[in-house]
């Protein structure tokens, strides 16, 4: 007994320091800000402090959030793998989505932000299947499991061609379409649920039993983790997008570009960091982090921002978006695929590919702004 209550202490303790972590943050946010009113000048440097403070509560209060729903989840007698498969998907994306909402909700005085909203969401899923990916791949190789592939994969890269649909017709995401793309997540998350057992006694082949035990707190505790949590993220959420959005018009950046590489880097912390855990731990678990949130972000994220305002590329980010930033993403979640069918293994050096995908849309990307590239 006495043992069980040391290891209950130890995540109390990493709650409690993430707690303070996020009021800091949040206190520190505030702070800036008042110090950014001080100031008559527009000064650069406290806007992107302010940008990072806000990122990294965003990080912060969404892994709070994480935590107490995945406890509430698991009150209700929920699986932990269904629990991964939703909950943690759902949690992982809560920055994204987020912020391409929060964006959404202040189309009307500035258009250029359904430009950040999409190139957030594609930008978020191809920076997880190509850098994260590459990055889990190369710290430790991975082997696959088929049922990930057939399941999974291939309705993961259904999402993004969907997607990808609605935007080339007509440039424009809009509100029946965003509420097709709702509908279709909501399908599968019932399908999950509905087949929690099979796919609890398929997991369990390959993963071993965890302790939940030192996991306890009282439902109230977990009610707290979850209402702070989502409260703090809501409120970063919206500071980010505002101060990235002065960042672009400061340094003359198209807002499509800041919200494929800046935003779609730091909302997709929480999934790199998961997925880096779970791969100590068990093959696979890392690969279903990285994919379902990639089916939660082109599918739910996204079409909770489409619910709330149409999403219309405007045209100085049109090009940008359907001839560069949608095909790298598409193709990034082909050669994934394609490497993972491979004798059902992502090897070390296939990660480096990966990885390389990534720094050649980096450079598309400057081409592009120098002008050496162009469409149309």
């Amino acid at each position: 007994m006495e043992s069980d209550q040391k290891v209950m202490g130890i995540p109390q303790l990493v709650h409690f320091q993430t707690l303070i972590t996020t009021g800091a943050l949040f206190l520190g946010l505030i702070g800036l800000k008042v110090i950014s009113a001080e100031l008559s000048a527009n000064n650069i440097a406290v806007t992107l402090s302010i940008a990072i403070l806000a990122l990294f509560l965003l990080i912060f209060s969404a892994d709070f959030f994480i935590e107490g729903a995945k406890g509430l989840a698991r009150r209700g007698g929920l699986p932990e793998v269904v629990i991964g498969l939703t909950i943690v998907s759902i949690g992982t994306s809560l920055p994204e989505i987020l912020v391409t909402s929060s964006a959404a909700s202040t189309i009307g005085s500035d258009p250029a932000l359904a430009d950040f909203a999409i190139g957030g969401i594609l930008g978020s899923v191809f920076v997880q299947i190509t850098l994260i990916m590459g990055i889990v791949v190369v710290n430790r190789g991975l082997k696959i499991r088929e049922s990930w592939l057939k399941r999974d994969g291939q309705i993961m890269l259904l999402s993004v061609l969907i997607l990808s649909f609605f935007l080339i017709t007509e440039g424009t995401l809009q509100q029946w379409e965003a509420g097709i793309l709702v509908a279709l997540y909501v399908i599968y998350i019932t399908w999950l649920l509905t087949n929690r057992k099979e796919i609890q006694a398929e997991e369990m082949e390959y993963v071993e039993p965890t302790e939940t035990h030192g996991s306890s707190w009282s439902t109230t505790a977990y009610i707290v983790m979850v209402i702070v949590g989502l409260s703090f993220a809501v409120f970063a959420a919206e500071q980010l997008v505002n101060y990235a959005q002065l960042i672009a018009s400061d340094l003359g950046v198209p807002e499509a570009v800041v919200g494929t590489t800046v935003s779609g880097i730091g909302t997709s912390l929480p999934e790199l960091t998961i997925a880096l855990m779970a791969a100590k731990r068990s093959q696979g678990v890392a690969i279903g982090t990285l994919i379902g949130s990639n089916i939660t972000d082109p599918l739910l994220s996204i079409g909770i921002a489409g619910l709330v305002h149409p999403l219309a590329i405007t045209a100085g980010g049109y090009d940008l978006i359907i001839y560069i930033i949608m095909p790298f993403t598409i193709i990034g979640c082909l050669s994934a695929l394609l490497m993972m069918r491979t004798a059902y293994e992502f090897r070390k050096w296939e990660g480096w590919i990966m990885i390389s995908i990534y720094v050649a849309f980096l450079l598309s990307l400057e081409l592009y702004r120098r002008g050496i590239i162009a469409f149309g």
